[in-house]
């Protein structure tokens, strides 16, 4: 189901294909909007490429905004400790100041919009910017988001040499 967009043949070249089946269309292929047309093979490889990027982008501002959670966390606890002076049962509850909420709420949106137009780009079929969309994943993860994991051995002897690894607080983790 092919579906032609754009002025046709008159006036500026060829008509947008556009399908809403699987495809593997290169040349005529228009993303997102009719000045995202593909006119030759450098243009779809520079596509490809703005994909990967894209969506590897999607996984840095993922990791920024842990990164971001994290330094807030840090300074709340050093707030903590410097307060506590030897109070026992204390709860001490912090919450972020209005900027640092704002920032993180841009960076979560910016993280989303990212996201929502990877999501658009998907919703064309086209292998060829899947398989991108996929190795722009793929590598995000690699690059941006390399799995560490702090133990602090004093800790581990106070616990009794838990099995149970700190640091993973990921929510995809299943069954742990």
């Amino acid at each position: 189901m092919d579906m032609d967009h754009g002025s046709g043949m008159g006036s500026s070249g060829p008509a947008c294909k556009i399908s809403m089946l699987w495809n593997w269309n290169v040349i005529d292929s228009c993303f997102i909007s009719k000045q995202w047309h593909i006119r030759s093979k450098g243009a779809f490889a520079g596509s490809c490429i703005g994909v990967i990027l894209l969506v590897m982008s999607v996984e840095l501002l993922r990791r920024l905004g842990k990164e971001y959670d994290g330094s807030l966390y840090r300074q709340f606890q050093r707030r903590a400790t410097a307060s506590a002076n030897g109070s026992d049962g204390a709860v001490l509850t912090f919450r972020a100041t209005p900027l640092q909420q704002l920032i993180r709420a841009f960076i979560h949106a910016c993280a989303f919009g990212a996201a929502y137009i990877v999501m658009l780009l998907a919703m064309y079929y086209n292998g060829y910017l899947i398989i991108c969309i996929f190795i722009g994943a793929g590598l995000g993860k690699f690059v941006c988001d390399w799995f560490v994991v702090k133990i602090h051995t004093d800790t581990l002897l106070e616990e009794g040499g838990s099995d149970k690894p700190k640091g993973i607080e990921e929510t995809t983790v299943c069954c742990a």
